[in-house]
């Protein structure tokens, strides 16, 4: 396997990292959700405070898949410009590289 395939590996596989944790937030999200109507239906009373937790606990899985969303795009621009390793740096240059 040459190089380009595995650059498109990675590409595949910072894509679906990135997808499963947007899907996995979204789930949570409407995990949370779901069960805070329900508690504010069966306890009125405490809607306030089942409202603060219910927005807390969305931002910190926004937060969570927002990270898990930054390092697929960094995982993206290390694809798209990998490093050379020490052996393929000291290798000389033949005749029949240069032409």
């Amino acid at each position: 396997m040459n190089d380009l395939t595995f650059i498109g590996m990675g590409y595949i596989g910072a894509g679906l990292g990135a997808g499963l944790a947007l899907v996995g937030a979204g789930l949570g999200i409407g995990k949370i959700g779901a069960s805070a109507l329900e508690g504010i239906a069966r306890q009125p009373e405490a809607g306030s405070d089942i409202r603060t937790n219910m927005i807390i606990a969305a931002a910190l899985i926004e937060g969570l898949a927002f990270f898990a969303l930054v390092i697929a795009l960094l995982a993206v621009m290390n694809f798209s410009n990998p490093k050379t390793t020490a052996v393929q740096a000291a290798a000389p240059v033949t005749q029949s590289q240069t032409k």
